[in-house]
């Protein structure tokens, strides 16, 4: 009994041991494991060696992968590499490059009088009725093998209709065994457009395309009617209706010309409209998929093309488990892509170019893990369990070059581990803007006080060092603004011939801010000599609206009050809600207030219109928050809407931003920068938050991940020494007592008191 009390208190010792040294492995992504894979990665024994991204997402899975209702980033990088829209951006180039994707070409329109007769490129804009896109299709574009294709023997559906017996074991697409494909048509992207249309979907983006799309606006009407008829006799809230087949209500503005030709009539001249081409919104739809997911039973079990897309891009969704993982792989349809062989300059000596020519896309797999903490997530990013800590995420790049700065330890730890940083200056602004309906900082009632309230709004231009802010509450991840328009964007112009010289002088070639001499100068020209009113003496106190819910103080709001308080003039924080906020820049009651804005197309009409008169928001709802209005500048922004890219619609631009400069509705702020973090192995990697469809040309090298996990993770054995010294301590008395007992037996057995309590049987 002694012996066997020893060896099972020896095995409880080697079992403990067994789960500690487990738990000794470095914590990873929950995943698939087997049972020769480390007991904590995320992969399958050999998986780090495959030709496999992975990834993760942080908050929720993808709500609508719809492209018709698919309007947040987060969806992006599931939508933009399933769907292809016609016209894409080039990966490498800036100024951003339209391309295109399924079409054959970018199109120039064909213009129509009110005759319907055609007119040259250079007719006068008030001549121009209609604008109409003929875009031709490349032939043989095929769409992913997915059940909505699949066919019997005779021709007919396999899976449709459906039946309840049909669909009760169905609960995700794979659980199709059938599937198959067809060829991409112009019918799929006329289905797609009218679908943008339909109360059944409800598009965010559908009112506003109904504006310039020839009959939309009534042909949405007209669905809507459709739709109700179609409901009247169905119960109130159930979710399977019959289907809505828009192959039967079409409109003038959006048809097919032939299988490969796709006809789009635009109201008047909208250049901008081509960008449009370049969104998800008008990927392609087969009507077979909105046929397919119309059927009973399907929504109810989250069989919709908000979860299973259908789509011709360099990937599809395989696996989807909500809020846990989903998984993209290669689409073996596709027909490949080449890597670009040009780019911006930098990028051949960044080995950007060095995959030109051949086929993307380079992945065979991407993976999203959920995370739900940003601390696990990026610990597992540095033991190199994820390849990119979030694909969709511009500013993961950015903290950790912030953490760097700050850190020595962090900035040796990630030069230890080739963690690739690359930041760009994106197409999004923040700014510091002023109400012109404002009595004191706005455009004033007479001349004179137009004139003295200009020279107010340019001396807290100058006192206002942006430099600074960047530097301090940036870290220096932004590029100081001199105008609306960031880099990447025609319009926008680089050196001293882009400065804004009513803020800065000019030494050696680079901007200097003017001194506080300057300002305090012209503040004595508006009327405030010190700081304080001319006649009556008192204090200029003015008003800044923060949306930040601080209580009107915070380290950013205690900086601007100094930056006021250095010429004198006092600054008085309202801080509110973010709704609160809303309601009283729509009212126009704000005096000054600090937003931003981010590009839907790099076109500088997407920032300048921000500054468009009949665009206000006071009373029109507009996104001309500063409610500025200036006919000069409104007159010159609707001649540039209307110019195709070159050189006089940069000009126009040009003067367009002399005039901004001048007048000082805003203090120009910054442009942040955005930067992705990338694993050594993970190559052709380039930040973008224009750019959406990023994942086809990606490539990673698996030998090179599985070397460096391995490095980066070593199994640790000091515990397992610890644990044997452990169990000798435990039983070498044991064995002693052991011992003594078998020599007393010898001479008779001695009483039991004389054993220890524990080795008592």
């Amino acid at each position: 009994m002694l012996l066997s009390r020893l060896n099972g208190m020896a095995v409880m010792v080697v079992l403990c041991a067994t789960v500690l040294l487990a738990g000794c492995e470095p914590s990873a992504p929950a995943g698939r494991v087997s049972e020769s894979s480390p007991i904590n990665s995320p992969y399958a024994a050999g998986a780090e060696q495959k030709n496999i991204l992975y990834t993760a997402f942080t908050q929720r899975s993808p709500k609508f992968l719809d492209p018709a209702r698919s309007y947040s980033t987060d969806e992006t990088p599931y939508t933009y590499n399933i769907y292809e829209p016609l016209y894409g951006y080039h990966y490498l180039k800036r100024p951003y490059e339209l391309i295109p994707r399924t079409a054959t070409h970018v199109t120039e329109p064909m213009f129509l009088d009110w005759q319907g007769n055609t007119l040259d490129a250079e007719a006068r804009p008030s001549e121009i009725v209609e604008s109409v896109y003929d875009i031709t299709l490349r032939p043989g574009i095929l769409y992913q093998p997915h059940p909505v294709f699949a066919r019997l023997d005779d021709g007919r559906f396999r899976y449709w209709p459906l039946d309840a017996e049909g669909l009760k074991d169905k609960f995700a697409i794979p659980d199709f065994k059938y599937t198959g494909t067809r060829e991409l048509t112009a019918h799929d992207y006329v289905y797609a457009l009218r679908r943008l249309a339909s109360p059944r979907v409800a598009s965010p983006i559908y009112s506003t395309l109904a504006q310039h799309v020839v009959g939309m606006e009534a042909y949405g009407k007209r669905l809507r009617e459709v739709d109700a008829e179609l409901r009247k006799d169905m119960p109130a809230g159930t979710r399977d209706l019959p289907w809505l087949d828009l192959r039967s209500f079409g409109f003038s503005g959006i048809e097919a010309l032939d299988e490969y030709t796709v006809r789009i009539r635009v109201k008047g001249l909208y250049p901008q409209f081509k960008y449009w081409l370049a969104m998800t919104f008008v990927a392609p739809i087969p009507w077979e998929a909105d046929r397919f997911y119309s059927q009973p039973g399907m929504a109810q079990r989250n069989l919709s093309l908000n979860h299973w897309p259908v789509g011709t891009g360099p990937y599809m969704l395989t696996e989807s488990l909500q809020n846990r993982r989903h998984v993209l792989s290669r689409n073996p349809n596709f027909r490949g892509e080449p890597y670009p062989c040009e780019g911006e300059p930098g990028d051949q000596a960044a080995g950007l170019l060095a995959d030109c020519g051949k086929m993307t896309p380079f992945i065979d797999r991407i993976i999203f893990n959920i995370e739900k903490e940003s601390i696990p997530l990026q610990g597992k990013f540095m033991q190199g369990y994820y390849d990119i800590p979030q694909v969709d995420r511009g500013d993961t790049g950015v903290a950790m070059l912030v953490a760097a700065s700050d850190s020595t330890e962090k900035a040796a730890l990630y030069a230890k581990h080739g963690i690739q940083l690359p930041t760009t200056v994106e197409a999004q602004m923040q700014y510091f803007g002023f109400n012109w309906r404002d009595p004191v900082v706005g455009q004033g009632d007479t001349p004179e006080q137009q004139v003295r309230n200009r020279k107010l709004r340019q001396a807290l231009s100058i006192a206002f060092n942006w430099e600074e802010f960047v530097a301090i509450f940036q870290n220096d991840q932004a590029q100081v603004a001199y105008g609306p328009i960031p880099p990447g964007i025609l319009g926008y112009v680089s050196g001293e011939a882009g400065f804004n010289r009513v803020v800065y002088d000019v030494k050696d070639g680079k901007p200097q801010r003017k001194s506080l001499d300057e300002a305090r100068r012209l503040l004595a020209e508006a009327g405030y000599p010190n700081g304080r009113h001319e006649k009556t003496g008192a204090p200029l106190v003015l008003y800044f609206d923060s949306a930040s819910g601080a209580g009107g103080s915070s380290p950013t709001l205690d900086w601007m009050r100094r930056q006021f308080a250095n010429i004198g003039v006092q600054l008085d924080v309202r801080s509110t809600d973010y709704n609160r906020f809303q309601e009283k820049m729509a009212r126009g009651v704000a005096q000054m207030y600090m937003w931003g804005w981010v590009a839907d197309y790099p076109d500088a009409e997407n920032f300048l219109f921000l500054l468009y008169g009949p665009n206000v928001k006071a009373g029109k709802g507009g996104e001309n928050a500063s409610n500025y209005v200036n006919p000069a500048y409104d007159a010159l922004f609707e001649r540039m809407r209307d110019l195709p890219d070159g050189d006089e619609k940069a000009q126009v631009i040009a003067e367009m931003i002399k005039i901004l400069q001048v007048d000082a509705p805003w203090m120009f702020g910054a442009f942040p920068k955005s930067g992705g973090a990338f694993q050594q192995w993970v190559g052709n990697a380039k930040p973008t938050q224009m750019v959406r469809n990023t994942l086809q040309y990606m490539k990673i090298d698996p030998t090179l991940r599985a070397q460096k996990i391995a490095e980066w993770n070593p199994p640790i054995w000091w515990p397992l020494g610890a644990l044997m010294a452990l169990l000798a301590a435990i039983l070498w008395p044991a064995w002693r007592v052991l011992r003594r007992q078998e020599r007393l037996n010898a001479f008779g057995e001695p009483p039991q008191e004389q054993f220890p309590q524990e080795l008592r049987q």
